[in-house]
């Protein structure tokens, strides 16, 4: 199969490649860029191609790229109070520490 070959790709996988490679060129990003950067984040997030013939083909996977957490991640962790948050960090040590103990035995 030829590097740039998508016969492989499943018809969600290629719509997926449009939608993304879309929302790229809507951003002022070229075409031929769009799109390169459309199948990487396909093959980031499956694999690479789904369809059968090869090892390991056709398994599900989840979708990585799809949960980053961009700009808004950890906006709820901040906005706590720091004594909120070390409350909570102490309480998850005692727990791990409480399981490390009992999976000692």
């Amino acid at each position: 199969m030829p590097r740039g070959d998508k016969s492989k790709y499943t018809d969600k996988q290629e719509r997926k490649a449009d939608h993304i490679a879309e929302g790229y060129e809507k951003r002022g990003i070229s075409d031929k860029e769009a799109e390169r950067r459309a199948w990487a984040t396909v093959n980031k997030d499956d694999g690479g191609g789904k369809k059968e013939g090869g090892s390991g083909r056709g398994k599900h996977t989840g979708h990585p790229a799809a949960h980053k957490g961009g700009k808004s991640g950890g906006k709820a962790s901040a906005a706590r109070p720091a004594a909120s948050r070390s409350e909570s960090a102490r309480k998850a040590a005692a727990t791990r520490k409480r399981n490390a103990e009992h999976h000692a035995h």
